[in-house]
Formats: C-alpha cells, structure tokens, sequence
C-alpha cells in the first residue's frame, strides 16, 4: 500500500514526497484511514515504527489553518515532545500551521508568550501542560483531536492523575488517539473511562522487538561489567552505541570512566539541563559522540537514526522498559544488536523479558583481552591507512608535508620501524597498560525466580503446590536429620509419655533450698514436633532434650 491509498490530500502527499516518505509502516497503513473517519484509535507499537506519522498526518489533514488551537500532543519527556513537534511541523509545512512546544526547565514566560502568538497545535509534558491549564494560559475547548503518545511512559512516571485531569479539561466530543508500546491494565483504564468505543491496533510481539535486532545477554559479576563493556566497544566497534544505566549516578561514572579509557562519551539524565541535553542530543546525531550513556527516563523518545548497539549495563526491572530500550536499534529495516549485563540472580528477570518478547537472548561471553587488543590494533590500522588516504589527495599534499623536516630530523635518529610502532602504540588501547576505573556497585535488583515478578526466597518450611512436591513423593522416609531407630508404630525409640510417671509438674514447689533435683527420675515430658518440624521430615531438639 502507498500513502495516496489512504485518502490523503494532494497537498500533504506533496509534502510527504518532498520528504521522502515512500511507504507506509503497519502502524501507519492501520492507523490514519481509523483517523481520518473520526475513529478513537488504541495503538500498541514501540518507538521507532512512524506513531508520529501514524498519528500526525491525520491530525493535520483535518486542521483548519485558520483556527485556532485544533489538536494536542502529550509526551511523557522533553525530547519526545521536541521531536514530535519538528516532525508535525515538517508534515504541515504546506499548510502554514504553528505547532508549538511546552515543557518543563524552560521559561514558561516565552512558552506562554509563543501560544499567544498563535497555535493550532500544542505538543507538551504532563506537568507543564498542567501549570499552563492551571495558570488560564492554555485553554482546551476548542480541542478537536487528542493525542497520547507512550501513554505506559507516563503512567510508570507518576503523571496519571495530570493526564486524567489534561483530558478533563478538553470537551467530551474530541478524538483520542493513545499509543503505547505496552498494553498493562492502566492504559486499558483509561480507553475504557476516556475513549468512545476505540479501534485496537496492536504490533505483534515479534514486531515489537523486531527480527532485526540480535539480542544476547552476558552473565556477569558487578565489578566486571565496565572491562566487559570497553572489550565490547573495542571488538565490536559500533558506529553509534547507547549504554543503559539503572541511575544517574551511574550514567556519570560510566561517562567519567569511558572518557579516560579514551571514548567520545556524554550522557543524558534528569539532572541535565534542557539546554545540555539538547547538545549532546545534536552532538550524538551528528556523530561527534561515540557513545551516549543514559537512564531509561531521559532517553524516553529519542529518534535517532544510525544506533547499531544497545549495551544494557543494569537490566531492567519491568519488561516494558526492556522494549524501549532496545527499540533504539534496528530501525528502518536497519540490523541492530543489543547486549544485556545480567549477574546471576538476576536471571529471572531476563526468562521475563523472552517470556514476553516471545523472543530468546542468546548468551554469549565476553570477549577476552587478547580478543579486545587485536581489535583495537585493527581499527588503529585503519584509522591510519584512512588518514594517509586522504592525506594522499591532491588537496592535502601541503598539509601531508607540513612536517617534512622533523619527519626527517628523526628518520635521523630513529629506525623507521620503531617509529611506526610507536605511532600504533599511541592509537591501540592495550587492557594491560589503561586507566583503573571504579565503578559504585548499585543495589541489585531483589531476588527473582523465573517468574520474573521480583518475589524474594523463601526460607524453611516451604508449603508448594502439590505439583512441585516431587520430593515428597520419595519413598525414603528418612528425608534428613536423624530420627532414631523408627519401628512399624512411627514412633522410634523414644518412650511415650505417661501422666503417672510425674503428677506433680507445676504450680508451687516450695522454697528453692527445699527441692530435691533428680535428673534420673524427673522424667520430663518428650517435647512435641512442631508442624514445621513434621513436615519439613526432620525433629529439632534443643540441647538439654532427652
């Protein structure tokens, strides 16, 4: 199918063209003909598979230029919100509509200055959006058309309750349009109490971690993670790679040591400014930044074309965040490979994530440092024959012999074998001889069986379902501990109790001094099996016990 199958207007098919928009995506061929008749449309997809397209070009093929503000976007961060604004803006070009951002960390003076100027559609951050609502600077009767995208995003940062009153404030008659990469029962909620009868669109879960994304995972120790993750970034070179931290302090100390092993590294977490994160945004499309170290929050609904690795340094607790992460690679039909440092209780976690991926990781390990210094010495290898080819161009004969004479002052001195071999030495990071770096341990994950739901070991008795008592079914009625020389009655050697043997067993006794004490014949009463210990097939005795 082609876009100028979907009832488009001739206007915005010209400006998809322009663009270079050809074909359609699934979400999208599903998506804008629901749209465009007026339909409430409840979409599960990832990032990366046109939702901004999806959702767009219906939105604008339905705006009158003339109005006022039309249609509102909900992002859960300031990039996403960013991103979805220059992309709408691009598709209404034609149309000369104003489509504005508003966010937090950002004067809310000029936001507010820019939708009085003029807006037809609004894209923004829960928060802000609410202190705009609150503050009569935007108002939402005249919305036609309502959009969530990653509605789950929001719901794990807390922003339900500034969604439902966001949508209270916009009339009953509007069209929803929600998108999701996940489905829990939350979003359900909100189609069920906000939407009119919505069309479910939803990627199978193939599709949601795409074929063309290998994923591994590497079993691994906290304090080895960072050589493993250099190793890789060494033998596996990718063009552009995205670590995944758990925290923000960890995001800074993977930055701080990248950069001293000798990697183009910057990070993005909620302690940056707007300003700074928008930086190393454009730093890490343009290709000035080798590895972009983030938290799962700060690199919610980050576009960028070209990721050929996803390192996950902490796995991720919910399965949903797993999605997201990877969902980075492997665009626009592109191969992609992601790799996830798990430790070994923390595999529970990661049999979740393929349980709901329907996708299995393959473990691999980790390369060796003998593997990691080859692979350096290759790319030092290259780096120099790529120099010396373009220093050989005709254009850069002067600057290729700026140095002729110190170049032949130490052809002089020096072999010029030695002098090359120390020119690779200072490119090749060799393991044996770079920076110590340290990296703070974080709190592991609680402990998690292959159910993936965080539940922590059980000591002692354990009361199972009757089909994990395989062991009970033993027919060795000796399970542990020893139990005496048992006879047919099941009561071993010991002698029963009997009443008579000592009547006098409580109550007042008389003075201490008076007591007469008798070990061979005080005869106490056989201390009783606890439930415990009766199930468990073993007896515990105290140490003074008979």
């Amino acid at each position: 199918m082609k876009f100028n199958e979907l009832g488009l207007s001739e206007g915005l098919l010209a400006e998809l063209t322009a663009i270079g928009y050809e074909k359609p995506t699934p979400i999208q061929e599903q998506t804008i003909k629901l749209a465009l008749d007026g339909k409430d449309v409840l979409g599960q997809a990832q990032t990366g598979t046109g939702k901004t397209a999806a959702f767009g070009l219906p939105t604008i093929e339905k705006i009158d230029n003339n109005g006022g503000l039309q249609a509102l976007v909900i992002a859960p961060t300031r990039e996403l919100a960013v991103q979805n604004q220059e992309e709408l803006f691009r598709f209404g070009k034609y149309k000369g509509l104003k489509v504005r951002t508003v966010y937090g960390g950002s004067s809310i003076e000029k936001q507010i200055k820019a939708l009085k100027s003029g807006v037809h559609i609004v894209v923004g951050t829960p928060g802000r959006l609410v202190d705009l609502i609150k503050r009569k600077a935007l108002k939402l009767d005249t919305i036609e058309t309502l959009i969530l995208d990653e509605a789950d995003e929001m719901l794990n940062m807390g922003f339900l309750e500034d969604i439902e009153f966001i949508i209270g404030s916009t009339p009953s008659t509007r069209q929803t349009l929600l998108f999701s990469a996940t489905m829990p029962n939350d979003i359900k909620k909100i189609g069920v109490k906000f939407m009119h009868d919505p069309q479910q669109i939803k990627v199978a879960a193939k599709e949601m971690t795409a074929d063309n994304i290998d994923q591994y995972y590497i079993k691994a120790k906290e304090f080895e993670k960072f050589d493993i993750l250099t190793r890789l970034l060494d033998v596996e070179r990718p063009e552009l790679a995205i670590v995944f931290g758990r925290t923000k302090r960890r995001v800074d100390e993977l930055i701080r040591g990248l950069k001293l092993r000798g990697y183009r590294a910057e990070g993005m977490h909620g302690d940056l400014d707007q300003n700074k994160r928008l930086a190393v945004l454009r730093d890490f499309k343009a290709g000035h930044i080798d590895v972009l170290v983030a938290t799962d929050v700060a690199a919610r609904g980050l576009d960028v074309s070209g990721v050929t690795h996803v390192y996950n340094y902490d796995i991720t607790q919910d399965q949903e965040s797993y999605v997201h992460r990877i969902g980075r690679t492997g665009r626009a039909g592109n191969k992609g490979r992601s790799t996830t440092f798990v430790s070994y209780n923390e595999m529970g976690y990661l049999r979740a994530i393929e349980n709901m991926t329907k996708k299995p990781m393959k473990g691999i390990k980790p390369p060796t440092k003998d593997e990691a210094y080859k692979a350096s010495l290759g790319v030092a290898m290259d780096e120099v024959m790529r120099d010396l080819d373009i220093a050989s161009n005709a254009d850069a004969q002067t600057k290729l012999h700026k140095f002729d004479k110190q170049a032949e002052k130490l052809l002089e001195q020096f072999d010029a074998m030695e002098l090359v071999d120390l020119l690779l030495q200072s490119r090749v990071k060799d393991p044996d001889n770079q920076e110590e770096v340290k990296i703070s341990a974080e709190r592991p994950l609680p402990f998690n069986g292959e159910d993936g739901r965080g539940k922590k070991p059980r000591a002692g008795h354990r009361n199972r379902d009757k089909k994990d008592r395989k062991w009970r079914d033993r027919d060795d009625d000796n399970r542990g501990g020893y139990r005496g020389n048992r006879d047919k009655d099941g009561k071993g050697d010991r002698k029963p109790w009997n009443r008579d043997r000592d009547k006098d067993r409580g109550g007042y006794k008389g003075k201490r001094e008076d007591r007469k004490f008798d070990n061979k014949n005080s005869n106490k009463k056989p201390r009783k099996s606890t439930g415990t210990e009766k199930s468990a097939g073993f007896v515990m005795r105290n140490r003074g016990d008979k």
